[in-house]
């Protein structure tokens, strides 16, 4: 019985300090190799919160650009991140890419069926990626700059701004944020807020 009891401190004593050494060594890690030391960077707005940059948002309204579509629970829900898990020969799946394709169009009527880009009617892999390619972003240029009653070159502008370029000019394809373009847009056309 004696040494039942003592191989059971010493378990509760190890696991006690091996999770706390292993959450130790992740927020080590998070801190020095991890986007903002780890820690979510969320953007504000006239002096609000509006949403984290590494999050994806739903937006619908045409006055915004809109992000990839989230295939996690009800939108872009961080506590259900993850794809559909659905394969290109799921009837299901290729249902919900043909619906996503009509609403896009009915949006962006200018566009042919071919010249939607495929990353606006699929998800990522998180289901919450929070941004696009300058590609998706061009197209919806005209959208956007109808909707808000601006010139497209001045909209077109604010996209080339937002551009992030890949590390080191090597390491992942140019990419922009989908907040904080909406963000630099309510900016460009409210200066005075």
């Amino acid at each position: 019985m004696k040494t039942l009891l003592k191989s059971v401190k010493i378990t509760l004593a190890l696991c006690v300090l091996l999770a706390l050494c292993y959450l130790f060594i992740l927020w080590i890690f998070a801190q020095l190799a991890g986007p903002d030391n780890g820690n979510v960077k969320v953007v504000c707005l006239d002096g609000k919160v509006v949403g984290a940059s590494n999050v994806g948002q739903n937006f619908t309204k045409d006055i915004y650009f809109w992000g990839r579509p989230s295939s996690a629970g009800k939108g872009y829900d961080a506590t259900a991140s993850g794809g559909s898990n659905k394969g290109v020969a799921d009837k299901e799946y290729l249902a919900t890419i043909e619906a996503r394709i009509d609403t896009f169009l009915v949006h962006h009527p200018y566009l042919s069926r071919s010249e939607v880009p495929a990353e606006m009617v699929t998800g990522s892999g998180s289901g919450l990626d929070p941004d696009i390619t300058p590609t998706c972003a061009y197209v919806q240029v005209k959208r956007v700059a109808n909707a808000r009653g601006l010139r497209e070159m001045a909209v077109k502008g604010i996209v080339n701004r937002m551009i992030e370029r890949p590390l080191l000019g090597l390491f992942g394809p140019p990419k922009i944020n989908v907040l904080k373009l909406n963000i630099a847009l309510e900016e460009a056309q409210h200066p005075e807020k």
